[in-house]
C-alpha cells in the first residue's frame, strides 16, 4: 500500500488513462481521468467506498498501477474504450450489462454520418465503420458535440437540407444543399474517424501539412480553415466528458464554496400564485436559507412575469448572493432574469431548467454571460461544468425547489377554504 502511494504521488495533474493490474500484472480495471493523480488517489483515501462497497473488493487486488496521459478528457475517453475493447477488465465487464454499451457508427451513405448506437441498435442502420464500446452514452454526445464542432457533418436521416436547423447555424455543411463538394464532405469524416482511433497527433501534422500545401497553391481560405482546425484541436476544452466517472466521495469531487439558488412558481389558473426559493450549500440543502412570496402583482397566468417579481423581491434584500441561479422554466425565464441581473449590475450565471418533450430528460439552458464566465480560467471552468454536467445534481435541486413552492401554494388554498 504505501508503495502504491508512493507512486500516486509522483502522478501527475493531467488527463489520462489508468490501468489496475494485479500481482499477476494482469489488468482489473481501466478508467479514464481529468486529473490522473487526484483520481487514482481518491481510490485509496479512508472510507472511500462506503457508498460502492462492490469496489472494494477490486482495490483488494491492486498490486500495480500503470498510466496514459493524454492532451485531453476527449482523448482519455476514447483511449479507455479501446484499451478495454483490447484487454476485456474484470472490472470494466461486470460494472455493465454489455447490451448497454455505446457505439459510435459512421454509417454506409452518399454522404455519412457520425451516429451514436446501443449495442442492441446496431443493425438498425448501414454501418461502414464502428467505434467502441463505450461506457456512458452521455459522454458519447458531449463527445461528438465537440469533434463536430471541428469538423461539421450531417447529422438528419433525410438526405436534405431543407428545414435543417443544423445547415442553418453552421453545425451541418450542407452537402445536399452543394455547400460542401464530396471529397471535403468525405475528408471530414477521414478525420473524425482518425480523432475516434486515437489518432489526433498523426491527425495535427497531417493538417499542417496540408495548410502548407494549401498556402503554397494560394488557396488560402481552406489554408485558415486547416489552421482554425489544428488550433481547436490543441484547444479543446472537455472538462464536462468525465462527469460519469464511477462515484467515490473524494474530496475533489466535492462542490467547494457554491452557493445555488433555485426558484420555481405554483398557481392554479393564475390564482393563489406562489414563488419559492431554495438554496444549495456545497450540494446540500440549506432550509435556514429558503424563503417563499406570495405573488402580488401579477393578475392570470404568467409564469414569467409571477417569475420576475420574485426575483426583483429576493435582490432588493441584502442576502448572500448566490454563485449559480437556476430557474424553473425555458428560453423566456433565462431571457428575463438575464436582464434583472444585468440591470442591477450582478455578475451572477444563471441556468434555465425544464423537463424535455419527452419529460425522460431535463433541457438547461444557459445565460450568456455563464458561457463567458466559463471562459475566464480553469478553475471556474471545472466548476461549473462539474455543476452542470451532474443531472442528478440539478434535478434533486429542481425538484426541491418544486416541492417547496407546492407546498407553500397547497397551504394558501387549505388557508381560504377554512376561513369560507
Amino acid at each position: 500500500m504505501e508503495t502504491l502511494n508512493n507512486k500516486i504521488k509522483k502522478f501527475p495533474k493531467s488527463p489520462g488513462v489508468y490501468e489496475f493490474c494485479d500481482k499477476q500484472g494482469k489488468i482489473l480495471y481501466i478508467g479514464k481521468a481529468t486529473s490522473l493523480k487526484d483520481r487514482v488517489g481518491s481510490y485509496f483515501l479512508k472510507n472511500a467506498h462506503l457508498d460502492r462497497p462492490n469496489i472494494e473488493p477490486m482495490v483488494s487486488q491492486i498490486a500495480d498501477i500503470k498510466i496514459h496521459e493524454s492532451d485531453s478528457v476527449l482523448e482519455a475517453l476514447i483511449l479507455e474504450s479501446n484499451l478495454i475493447k483490447k484487454h476485456q477488465p474484470k472490472y470494466n465487464v461486470m460494472s455493465k450489462d454489455d447490451k448497454s454499451f455505446g457505439y459510435f457508427v459512421i454509417t454506409k451513405e452518399k454522404f455519412p454520418r457520425v451516429v451514436i448506437l446501443w449495442k442492441t441498435e446496431l443493425g438498425k442502420v448501414a454501418a461502414k465503420k464502428i467505434y467502441g464500446p463505450y461506457m456512458s452514452k452521455h459522454q458519447m454526445n458531449i463527445a461528438l458535440k465537440l469533434i463536430r464542432r471541428i469538423f461539421p457533418f450531417h447529422s438528419n436521416k433525410q438526405q436534405t437540407e431543407k428545414g435543417c436547423l443544423d445547415f442553418q447555424i453552421g453545425k451541418c455543411p450542407g452537402p445536399h444543399a452543394g455547400a460542401i463538394t464530396r471529397a471535403d464532405y468525405l475528408k471530414n469524416i477521414r478525420n473524425i474517424e482518425m480523432i475516434l482511433r486515437g489518432e489526433k497527433k498523426r491527425l495535427i501534422s497531417a493538417l499542417k501539412k496540408e495548410m502548407k500545401d494549401y498556402a503554397k497553391n494560394h488557396e488560402f481560405e481552406k489554408a485558415a480553415e486547416a489552421r482554425n482546425q489544428i488550433f481547436a484541436l490543441e484547444h479543446i476544452r472537455d472538462v464536462a466528458l468525465i462527469s460519469d466517472e464511477i462515484k467515490i466521495p473524494d474530496t475533489k469531487y466535492q462542490i467547494p464554496n457554491t452557493r445555488i439558488e433555485a426558484y420555481d412558481i405554483s398557481n392554479i389558473g393564475g390564482d393563489y400564485a406562489v414563488g419559492s426559493m431554495v438554496a444549495f450549500a456545497n450540494g446540500k440543502a440549506d432550509k435556514n436559507e429558503y424563503r417563499k412570496f406570495k405573488i402580488k402583482t401579477v393578475i392570470g397566468i404568467d409564469d414569467v412575469a409571477m417569475m420576475k417579481e420574485v426575483l426583483f423581491r429576493r435582490f432588493r434584500n441584502n442576502w448572500p448572493k448566490p454563485d449559480l441561479i437556476l430557474l424553473d422554466g425555458g428560453k423566456g425565464h433565462l431571457n428575463m432574469a438575464q436582464r434583472i441581473i444585468h440591470g442591477l449590475k450582478l455578475e451572477i450565471p444563471i441556468v434555465a431548467v425544464a423537463k424535455g418533450p419527452t419529460r425522460k430528460k431535463l433541457d438547461i439552458y444557459q445565460s450568456k454571460f455563464l458561457l463567458t464566465y466559463l471562459g475566464r480560467n480553469e478553475e471556474i471552468r471545472e466548476k461549473y461544468n462539474r455543476i452542470l454536467s451532474d443531472s442528478n445534481l440539478i434535478e434533486r435541486i429542481r425538484n426541491e425547489a418544486h416541492r417547496f413552492a407546492i407546498s407553500y401554494h397547497k397551504k394558501l388554498r387549505r388557508k381560504n377554504w377554512k376561513e369560507k
